[in-house]
């Protein structure tokens, strides 16, 4: 692995700091907050957390928090305010297969997010700020390592009974992020500018968008919205089924050696839900729209399948995961077959993903553990293969990694993941992983070719 003390007396310091709060708190407090309250699901965005209940203040004496989730302000006006902390190690061998610029780095990431939400009447403003900061990061620090002080979201939305509009800096998160996600793994999420509502009908909840991705800076203040790329579309969510239209602009976007303006169009479906013991998440998007003056029809398929055996020693979790996603079959032609996955989840196969959605097959068996109570592990393998011999890898962001080289060896790689996580407390979170990615035979005919490993520690506290 590679080793920097710098970032090792970093993480020494930021998990002091991360883990102080929860550990100043008196033991009683604790005692009572396991007993008495029990508090909303934590979720990413924080924005769609409902804290209302704690306008008694019976229940907010329940817990140290509820003083600070629910501040009375007057009638039908109340504040909500919250804060995480996150401080993340990770440490590459040969990142890339070697073929990086820097394959063996080790480096901390550092983030806070605090946020307030006022809420008067049917009215309510949301904003939330970050700081977010590197050390280590070789050859230098990006855009999703460090972007200073900044406004991550900010909006204003209003109640009017079965329809919520919101204008503003938001982050979104549709379905199993496989499109449209948060990028909340790196430590610069992702945010975008423009407006949404959202429709409900008893059971149905559509949401329109009308958005542009925010660009950050690796300065303070300096995130501006992109002028470059926009989204809008539809998203319904139905009992067990989710149906959806997403349109995408990119007037700079890059597909192997051709360059040009990009209109997509998006048709997708998601079929999930669980029964005894198994749960399922299905979904199939088609693509189709123009790239520098010919067509595209683009494709994947995802599915999980997975069985809880919640009676058992250890009460394991057995999952497997099959993805199919196309890629370009000719490249002499003006037709484009890559699918474009827009704006996915960070870390797409697990804490090391080198490769991303793209022209891909991947299988990915995984078991998950409850060791102890708030103690689980999980265990995780995958394997990686173009889809089509006339393309290459690319990286989750959409970027080329490795080109076809001229080699019809369609295997990509294998890798291996185990992790550990300790819900400490209701706040705080303790997390390690370790991974390691062999290449196979595209990989070792198109280049550097040797075996990648990572290890990640986190601590995140979140209240």
């Amino acid at each position: 692995m590679a080793n920097s003390r710098a970032p090792a007396v970093a993480l020494v310091l930021a998990l002091a700091l991360t883990l102080a709060p929860a550990l100043c708190l008196p033991a009683a407090a604790h005692a009572q907050a396991t007993e008495a309250w029990q508090a909303p699901t934590l979720t990413i965005t924080r924005y769609d957390e409902d804290w209302s209940d704690l306008a008694d203040a019976a229940e907010r004496a329940d817990h140290w928090t509820g003083p600070f989730k629910y501040i009375p302000l007057g009638d039908d006006a109340w504040l909500s305010t919250g804060i995480e902390l996150r401080a993340r190690n990770e440490n590459y061998e040969n990142n890339l297969w070697g073929g990086a610029e820097a394959p063996g780095d080790g480096y901390v990431w550092l983030r806070a997010m605090p946020y307030a939400d006022l809420h008067l009447g049917h009215v309510r403003a949301f904003v939330q700020p970050i700081a977010a900061t590197s050390i280590g990061v070789s050859p230098s620090a990006g855009p999703v390592d460090e972007t200073g002080v900044d406004l991550l979201q900010g909006f204003v939305e209003a109640d009017l009974g079965s329809v919520t509009v919101r204008a503003g800096r938001q982050m979104l998160s549709l379905g199993t992020e496989r499109l449209i996600g948060t990028r909340y793994g790196p430590n610069v999420p992702l945010a975008f500018d423009g407006m949404r509502a959202d429709v409900a009908a008893g059971a149905v909840r559509v949401s329109l968008l009308a958005v542009r991705p925010v660009q950050p800076g690796t300065g303070s203040f300096d995130d501006r919205t992109s002028r470059d790329k926009a989204l809008w579309g539809a998203y319904a969510a139905l009992p067990g089924l989710d149906l959806y239209y997403l349109g995408y602009r990119n007037d700079k976007a890059r597909w192997g050696t051709r360059e040009g303006g990009e209109t997509r169009h998006s048709l997708g479906a998601r079929w999930h839900g669980n029964r005894a013991g198994w749960h399922w998440n299905v979904e199939g998007v088609y693509q189709f729209g123009r790239f520098e003056g010919g067509a595209i029809s683009a494709w994947t398929l995802g599915s999980e399948l997975g069985h809880s055996f919640a009676d058992a020693p250890l009460a394991p979790d057995v999952t497997l995961r099959a993805n199919v996603v196309s890629g370009d079959r000719n490249r002499e032609d003006k037709r484009l077959g890559t699918f474009n996955a827009l704006f996915p989840k960070g870390k797409y196969f697990g804490e090391l993903s080198p490769v991303g959605p793209y022209n891909m097959i991947n299988l990915n068996p995984s078991v998950g553990l409850q060791l102890a109570p708030g103690i689980s592990a999980s265990l995780a393998a995958a394997a990686f293969w173009r889809y089509s011999r006339s393309d290459g890898v690319y990286d989750i962001p959409g970027n080329l990694i490795r080109d076809a080289g001229g080699t019809r060896a369609r295997f990509i790689g294998k890798e291996v993941e185990a992790g550990l996580a300790w819900q400490a407390t209701a706040e705080l979170e303790l997390s390690a992983s370790v991974s390691a990615f062999a290449p196979g035979a595209f990989i070792r005919r198109t280049g550097p070719a040797r075996t990648i490993h990572m290890l990640g520690l986190e601590s995140n506290f979140r209240f």
